[in-house]
């Protein structure tokens, strides 16, 4: 059996397409599509039934397809334990992640997990823009939100919360909302972090039995929450921000904290990938060591981890990270770069 052409129609399906798969290895259109009828020819039978306009899988084609993709995954994960202890992870990474995300925790993260793997580099951008993980050959994504895609492997970290507030000036000149419903007098600042959840201009909070969505005056829109936080405490008008964003102006005093009894709606932080038929090894210790850094304290509630990402987990469904062989032993705590605060708190961007 020729094990490329296994592999290049391990591809196809889970890119969707010959051009998709010619994109990800490295090859041309002609090429994948003469593979993958050599191992049609090879195995007498028809794997994919193939229109102008789609792929799709024959009943035989997907059998073989979930059969193959196990021997693929184990096929590497042999060769990544014969070589652990004499080959060095190598590779680049193109990372996107929220701007808050990547300026209040992923800098002291990347820092840490490259002197570990002096050999892998990483491209990261921060935005708010919208992505196309396949399209753009992006490597791992960060973002809020779900994405629908069946080429995508998502995984939630964590749920993500908000609190509204505003100035002393704002609230001496409008008033102190004491309920849900005084907000549709007030002026909001809607922070625009995700686009493809869909911006209404409203804010969406429990009011103590039940739901409720309240379409306050939205005089200002933003996609970044650090600039919607420096408008609020010139007062311009209440904002639904993160704790840890506006930890020092409520300190200060330059922001009061509003309708604490009423929580507002969770939005979840998730993480994605291009689905594999198996995953190269700077993936794995990549995201291995991002849940490490993200879940090294009991502060966050774990959603959903990857099987190879291994976390110690209590009766309260708390996790810590544990010490892990070989080349993820590098991993370390980052108790000692004082990043302080919860990061679900602080990540509300979005690179949708």
């Amino acid at each position: 059996m020729d094990l490329n052409r296994v592999q290049i129609f391990a591809q196809v399906v889970e890119q969707g397409s010959f051009t998709g798969a010619a994109r990800a290895l490295g090859l041309t259109k002609t090429t994948v599509s003469r593979k993958v009828a050599e191992l049609e020819t090879q195995t007498g039978v028809q794997l994919l039934f193939r229109t102008t306009r789609a792929l799709r899988l024959t009943e035989a084609g997907s059998e073989y397809y979930n059969k193959i993709t196990k021997i693929l995954q184990d096929l590497e994960n042999a060769e990544a334990q014969l070589s652990a202890s004499q080959q060095r992870v190598k590779g680049s990474l193109k990372v996107i992640c929220p701007f808050e995300m990547g300026q209040l925790f992923l800098g002291p993260v990347f820092a840490s997990f490259l002197e570990a793997y002096p050999d892998i580099s990483i491209d990261t951008e921060l935005t708010s823009r919208k992505v196309d993980l396949i399209e753009e050959g992006i490597d791992v994504l960060f973002h809020v939100g779900m994405i629908e895609d069946s080429r995508i492997q998502t995984y939630r970290l964590f749920n993500t919360s908000t609190t509204l507030m505003a100035s002393p000036k704002y609230l001496a000149r409008f008033g102190k909302p004491t309920k849900p419903a005084d907000l549709v007098n007030h002026r909001y600042i809607d922070c625009q972090y995700s686009r493809h959840l869909g911006s209404s201009d409203s804010i969406r909070i429990f009011d103590g039995q039940r739901w409720q969505t309240i379409e306050p005056q939205v005089p200002f829109r933003v996609n970044n929450i650090t600039l919607a936080r420096e408008v609020a405490i010139s007062g311009l008008g209440i904002a639904a921000l993160p704790v840890m964003i506006a930890e020092q102006a409520l300190v200060s005093g330059e922001l009061v904290p509003l309708l604490e009894d009423f929580p507002m709606e969770h939005n979840v932080l998730t993480m994605s990938y291009p689905k594999r038929a198996y995953l190269p090894r700077k993936y794995m210790v990549f995201i291995d060591f991002i849940y490490q850094m993200l879940f090294r304290s009991k502060d966050e509630e774990l959603l959903e981890k990857p099987d190879f990402v291994l976390l110690n987990e209590d009766e309260k469904g708390n996790v810590t990270p544990i010490a892990r062989p070989q080349e993820f032993s590098c991993i370390k705590t980052l108790d000692a770069l004082n990043l302080k605060g919860s990061v679900a708190s602080a990540v509300i961007g979005d690179a949708d």
